[in-house]
């Protein structure tokens, strides 16, 4: 397809470039925006890497056109938190010791995190069903459903303390 103007809104930062409509969403993030917490796995959807929030939903960036995501919000880890401001998930990944590689992290933040702000107060068959399809070879499973019950026991305090995600 022809190059065209899109209009993107990625962690809350307009974007107007010039791409084909069927660029995947990762491509453009990744090498137009320069946006690395998103990552090319399997570039089939399949193995949850990619992910990023769209409409506060998980979806699988390097499966998804740029076109179907003009107008609509884009959240990318990097827009969750930083460093210097862990998204609540991120600290629990990070408290309870979850990482191996990292390589799948992104991934499950995300789908973590959109559960969340789906069902504040999740059980564990509902962890498990957002997690998966996210591939993670490292072994560190039990300590990313620590992770999750803890982040939503933390945004769940957020909450009641009236603070904002």
């Amino acid at each position: 397809m022809p190059a065209r103007s899109l209009s993107l809104t990625v962690n809350g930062q307009s974007h107007l470039l010039d791409l084909a409509p069927d660029t995947p969403l990762l491509t453009v993030l990744r090498n137009d925006l320069e946006l690395n917490g998103p990552k090319f796995g399997c570039g089939l959807g399949a193995c949850g890497a990619c992910a990023v929030l769209v409409d506060d939903r998980a979806v699988r960036a390097c499966a998804i056109p740029v076109a179907a995501v003009e107008g609509r919000p884009v959240t990318t880890l990097e827009g969750l938190g930083g460093p210097d401001r862990l998204h609540p998930v991120q600290k629990a990944l990070i408290d309870e010791q979850a990482a191996q590689c990292g390589y799948c992290l992104n991934g499950m933040i995300i789908a973590v995190t959109s559960l969340l702000r789906r069902d504040p107060d999740p059980d564990d068959a509902a962890i498990r069903s957002a997690l998966r399809h996210h591939l993670c070879r490292c072994g560190t499973h039990v300590e990313i459903l620590n992770a999750a019950r803890r982040a939503a026991g933390a945004m769940r305090e957020r909450t009641h303390a009236g603070e904002v995600e």
